[in-house]
């Protein structure tokens, strides 16, 4: 029961302070962890707060941010009654007087008052001076008993007087007017600054407290924000397939949470916040008929099969668009900054430099380690696809390296040859990173006319397809080559194929690719055949 009443008492109290005046207080980003769809933020503040309830206006948050995941730390003597998220603010207190903006408007107000007070004094005194004239005049015109010369001298002396001080005030006044149409600028600026304050971009959180002991009191903020991302990015360059690859490992960050974060201590990380924690359940799969597009298969009818555009084993992505090159990487080690932590579910990046990463939604490149990776070099082409030779660099224990899916730019002796894409969730041991388009390698696949063609059979069709598959090494010393193709397969027992000829290809008959250990001398040529035969129901139509 005392409980009850104490628990009354305190948000009686607390009622009672809230209706005053707000305190106002803003916060500093001190760190912030990014994830690949989020962030989360650091921030601290502090506020004088007298001892009993108040109400704290925390400003310079993010303005989109998970109201569920604010925690508010405050010493044990300050009780958080609750916490609210707000865009929206309206107070007539919340302006802050001690912006810089408003500062540098208001300092300029008061210099341009004063000047138009002194020029007020001026024209009073100038007023002053021309009414003392004007009385001097006509007592001077009736008492004076002067002569007819002196009277004239006395008239033009008063004449000149007056003119001067009319002028003068003539001049007062011009300047009066600017300085008045100067102060009106700045009072409409201040305005329109002050208005800027009462909406700013940033968020604001509102805390109802409670306090035993009047004083300044600390806060520490943490909440996550789906305003920022980082994508991982890398740089790779070696000098020739005899040395290994220097990759600098990079993050590409971008936030757009409304508050810049300066000299933050920022960590990356591969987890994925906010995603379904719920385990699936399996329900019943019913198939059903499903229609494939013609340009999506290699053979059609009954059966099909998806087209295979990039062959089994090679794992790469190039880019045809040329960009500038990547900048060079620092001599000075970025590794001894960096900590990379290997957790049960993601990988984090924890960074000693401080970095400045504004809220403008452009990408902030971030390094975070030079790696060494030794690796060994081989030539692959699949000429069905493409005519040209790639070079592929093989890192074998890859894993250790802490790699994530990514964009990488290839910068090969000392030239900047392109894109290539990092892809370090595969089953195998041996990562394959493409170095790009090799010209001194002259590949070409052409069909032989003589040995292809087309055959009816009762019921059946028959095509037969042949074709010349020649490899010359341009180089001056010897290459491996991974050289690919493939023949079609059926799942329909109406289609049918036959593989004729595969000039000593390794035989994979459960994909159709036909692969060839290659090693070119200098100036060499191999050439090599392959010729399969389809036979299928003369009423349909393949995709061959």
């Amino acid at each position: 029961m005392i409980k009850k009443q104490a628990t009354a008492l305190l948000l009686l109290m607390a009622a009672f302070a809230f209706a005053q005046k707000p305190i106002f207080t803003t916060a500093k980003v001190k760190a912030a962890t990014v994830y690949f769809n989020a962030a989360e933020l650091s921030q601290t503040a502090s506020a004088s707060l007298p001892a009993g309830a108040s109400e704290i206006v925390i400003k310079n948050v993010a303005v989109n941010l998970n109201e569920s995941s604010i925690q508010i730390g405050a010493p044990a003597s300050v009780t958080v009654l609750s916490v609210q998220f707000t865009n929206n603010y309206i107070s007539e207190y919340e302006v802050d007087t001690k912006s810089p903006a408003l500062k540098i408007v208001r300092d300029s107000i008061i210099l341009v008052q004063k000047e138009i007070q002194k020029v007020n004094n001026t024209i009073n005194s100038e007023n002053k001076t021309m009414q003392l004239l004007d009385k001097n005049q006509q007592i001077s015109g009736v008492n004076s008993g002067l002569n007819v010369a002196e009277l004239m001298k006395m008239v033009d002396y008063y004449k000149n007087k007056q003119i001067e001080i009319a002028n003068n005030i003539n001049t007062l006044a011009e300047k009066q007017q600017k300085l008045n149409a100067t102060l009106q600028k700045l009072n409409n600026k201040l305005e329109v600054n002050t208005n800027k304050e009462e909406k700013m971009s940033s968020g604001k959180l509102v805390l109802q407290v409670m306090n035993q002991t009047a004083g300044i009191i600390p806060f520490d903020i943490s909440y996550l924000t789906d305003s920022a991302t980082w994508t991982p990015f890398y740089d790779l360059r070696a000098e020739s397939v005899t040395s290994p690859i220097n990759m600098m490992y990079k993050a590409q960050v971008v936030q757009n949470t409304g508050i810049d974060w300066k000299k933050v201590k920022l960590t990356l990380s591969s987890g994925i916040p906010n995603q379904n924690n719920q385990a699936p359940i399996l329900s019943s799969w019913f198939l059903a008929n499903q229609v494939y597009n013609n340009d999506a298969v290699i053979v059609t009818g009954y059966g099909t099969r998806k087209k295979m555009n990039q062959l089994q084993g090679s794992v790469f992505k190039e880019k045809a668009d040329m960009e500038m090159a990547a900048p060079i990487m620092a001599e000075s080690s970025v590794s001894d900054y960096t900590t990379v932590a290997e957790n049960q579910l993601n990988i984090s990046f924890d960074i000693d430099i401080p970095y400045d990463i504004l809220s403008n939604g452009k990408v902030h490149s971030v390094s975070l380690k030079e790696i060494k990776l030794p690796a060994s070099y081989k030539f692959y082409a699949a000429p069905k696809v493409e005519n040209d030779a790639f070079l592929l660099a093989e890192i074998a224990d890859y894993s250790k390296y802490n790699l994530l899916r990514g964009e990488a730019n290839i910068i090969f002796e000392g030239m900047y040859v392109g894109k290539t894409f990092i892809e370090p969730n595969q089953t195998g041991d041996t990562l394959n990173l493409s170095m790009g388009r090799d010209k001194k390698v002259s590949i070409k696949r052409e069909k032989v006319a003589d040995k292809s063609g087309t055959k009816f059979l009762s019921a059946k069709k028959e095509q037969t397809f042949t074709f010349d598959i020649t490899v010359r090494n341009n180089k001056k010393e010897t290459i491996e080559l991974l050289l690919k193709d493939q023949y079609p397969l059926s799942t329909n027992k109406e289609i049918e194929v036959e593989l004729l000829q595969s000039d000593g290809a390794k035989v994979n008959t459960e994909t159709g690719i036909l692969t060839w250990q290659l090693q070119l001398k200098p100036n060499e040529n191999k050439k090599f055949r392959i010729s399969y035969r389809v036979k299928y129901p003369k009423d349909q139509i393949l995709n061959l």
